[in-house]
C-alpha cells in the first residue's frame, strides 16, 4: 500500500530484518575474524529504526555499530554509496583502513547489484561481486564465484571489497548472551551529506488489481465426480 502522496510505500504494519545477503556478509565477517583475529564493524543507512539491524549483526559477533541516519526516505544508489564511501573513509581515519569490506550482493528489495561496487569505485579499491567462497592468507583475498560453466577464482590485495551471495556460509542464531551484549552496545550515529544523483522520484503507482475467475464444482460428495472430471481433463489421471 502507497502513502497519500504516492511517493513512498506505507511501512506502519511492516516489519524489517536483514536480508540474506547481507546476513551472510556478516557471517563471513565473523568467521573471519574467529580465524585470523581482528574486529567486525557494521554499517547501514538509515532511519534510526535501522539500529534493531545492527544490534542483530552485534548479537552475532560484530563489535561496533554504525547508523548513518536518514530520515526514512529511499536513498538511491548513487546517493547511497556516496554517503557509505565517505563514512568509511571518516572511520578509517580515527581506527585505521578495514581489510575487508562485505557487501551483500544485492539488495533484497531492489535488487540493483550497484552499492557495493560504486562503494569499491569511489575508495578506489577492487571488487569481485557474486561470491560463494573466501580464503584470506598472506595478504591476499582468494574468492571463488560460481558460474554456469564452472568456477572462478579470484585473487585480491588487502585491502578489497567483496560482494557475497547468499549461500557462501549458513549464518548463526544469536545467543541469549550475544542478544545482552547487543542491548548494551552504543550505536554509533553519523550524519550523512545526500549528493545528488540525477535522478529522482516522481511517483509510484500500485498495479491494477487482477480478477481471478473462480468456478464453484459443488458442494459436499456430489462435488466428487466434478473433480475428478475436472482432473482428467487437466491430465492429472
Amino acid at each position: 500500500m502507497l502513502t497519500a502522496d504516492g511517493l513512498a510505500i506505507d511501512s506502519a504494519l511492516l516489519g524489517f530484518t536483514v536480508s540474506p545477503h547481507e546476513e551472510c556478509a556478516v557471517e563471513e565477517a565473523v568467521r573471519q575474524v574467529e580465524k585470523h583475529g581482528g574486529s567486525v564493524t557494521v554499517l547501514t543507512l538509515g532511519p534510526v529504526e535501522a539500529e534493531e539491524q545492527l544490534r542483530t549483526a552485534v548479537s552475532v559477533g560484530a563489535s561496533a555499530a554504525v547508523l548513518l541516519k536518514t530520515d526514512g526516505a529511499d536513498w538511491d544508489p548513487v546517493a547511497t554509496a556516496k554517503a557509505l564511501a565517505t563514512a568509511i573513509r571518516t572511520l578509517e581515519e580515527q581506527d585505521g583502513s578495514f581489510d575487508l569490506i562485505l557487501f551483500g550482493n544485492e539488495a533484497a528489495d531492489s535488487g540493483g547489484y550497484q552499492v557495493g561496487i560504486r562503494v569499491a569505485h569511489g575508495l578506489g579499491r577492487p571488487i569481485v561481486s557474486g561470491i560463494k567462497g573466501l580464503d584470506v592468507a598472506d595478504g591476499l583475498v582468494t574468492a571463488r564465484r560460481d558460474t554456469p560453466t564452472g568456477v572462478e577464482i579470484y585473487q585480491l590485495a588487502i585491502p578489497s571489497v567483496l560482494a557475497v551471495r547468499e549461500g557462501i556460509n549458513l549464518p548463526r542464531y544469536p545467543t541469549m548472551k550475544g542478544r545482552l551484549a547487543a542491548r548494551k552496545v552504543e550505536v554509533a550515529h553519523l550524519a550523512p551529506e545526500r549528493a545528488g544523483s540525477g535522478q529522482s522520484l516522481i511517483t509510484l503507482v500500485s498495479p491494477p488489481a487482477q480478477d481471478t475467475p473462480t468456478e464453484i464444482l459443488g458442494q459436499g460428495p456430489e462435488a466428487a465426480s466434478a473433480v475428478v472430471d475436472l482432473m482428467e481433463r487437466l491430465g492429472v489421471i
